[in-house]
């Protein structure tokens, strides 16, 4: 009998010789990892325990009395405080009568801003009422000088309405120089509530003192040629800061009835434009008054309006929109 080795193709044997034993090969490279892994650890350090976040410090909170009162303590405040008014725009702040709402503001507030100079005539008693011992007041004209009431030099009608103030004219908002110092004033006051945010309140008033000295150069330099020539009549005794920082004459203050003008009135009024020669013939924005426009075409002249600023919106920049009214309103009255 003839035995036959058998041999397998050389292919075959070589891939029976080289292939590795897989289940020992991955044994050994995950035995390989732990032991590298093993080395290269480092000991744990324990982890530091995370700060609790301290509370925010409560805001400010602020009343103010009127709506340019406002604006300026919102301009120099930004987000540092929550600023409020009691009067709402639009409505007369010299016959203004508190509400308990309003007691309850300042009863909660940490400081009050106020014109002064006798403008809110309200404010005593509901400060009394409010009873906050820990209230700071700010007064935004404290330094500045009042003019005194000018005398309407026609008062044709005895009215309920009484516009004049014991301590001077209060209206010193409508100067933009002497509202620099009202913007200071509040400042200051801020600055003393509230120190630890001094660069703050100095920054937000220096950047809106710089708007306000732009706009009197406007006024300087759109109203030099008429200094001493404009003479005006308004039914408001708004103005004679404005008049006397711009050199124009704010000659009369007529008081108009609500229901009727009488035909003396009239004739007194059309004498004081006459001797005056007056060239304007202010009301404010809103006023729907049939006795005006009347009035207005009696005397040839037309009648524009002067804003006084106690109404508009509340962003502290309205100020210098309806500045820039005024000073439009004035230049073409007195041309």
């Amino acid at each position: 009998m003839v035995l036959r080795q058998y041999r397998q193709p050389w292919s075959q044997r070589r891939e029976t010789v080289n292939r590795p034993n897989l289940p020992k090969f991955i044994l050994g490279l995950f035995l390989t990892c732990l032991l590298v892994a093993g080395c290269t650890q480092t000991e744990s350090k324990p982890t530091a325990p995370v700060a609790k976040p301290t509370p925010e410090k409560p805001k400010l909170r602020v009343i103010t009395t009127f709506l340019p009162m406002y604006w300026f303590t919102q301009a120099v405040a930004g987000e540092l405080a929550q600023v409020d008014v009691l009067v709402p725009p639009g409505v007369e702040v010299h016959d203004y009568q508190a509400t308990p709402k309003d007691v309850s503001a300042i009863a909660q507030a940490d400081i009050l801003v106020k014109n002064g100079l006798g403008l809110e005539e309200f404010l005593e008693n509901t400060i009394k009422n409010a009873q906050n011992t820990k209230l700071k007041q700010i007064d935004a004209s404290s330094g500045i000088k009042p003019v005194e009431e000018i005398s309407p030099v026609v008062k044709p009608i005895k009215s309920d309405h009484d516009d004049e103030h014991g301590a001077g004219n209060p209206h010193v908002w409508l100067d933009p120089v002497l509202a620099i110092k009202q913007v200071e004033n509040i400042r200051d006051g801020l600055i003393a509530a509230d120190p630890n945010n001094k660069a703050t309140y100095e920054a937000n008033a220096a950047a809106y003192i710089q708007k306000l000295k732009e706009l009197d150069q406007q006024y300087q330099q759109k109203l030099q040629p008429y200094r001493n020539t404009c003479t005006f009549i308004t039914f408001h005794d708004a103005f004679p800061y404005l008049a006397q920082r711009y050199q124009l004459k704010q000659v009369a203050v007529v008081e108009i009835p609500e229901d009727q003008l009488s035909p003396e009135d009239v004739q007194k009024t059309i004498a004081a434009v006459k001797k005056y020669n007056v060239k304007a013939l202010f009301d404010e924005p809103g006023t729907d008054n049939k006795l005006l426009t009347s009035l207005s075409r009696d005397l040839n002249l037309t009648l524009r309006n002067l804003d006084s600023l106690e109404s508009g919106r509340t962003d502290p920049q309205h100020y210098f929109t309806a500045m820039g009214s005024n000073l439009q309103a004035l230049q073409a009255a007195c041309q």
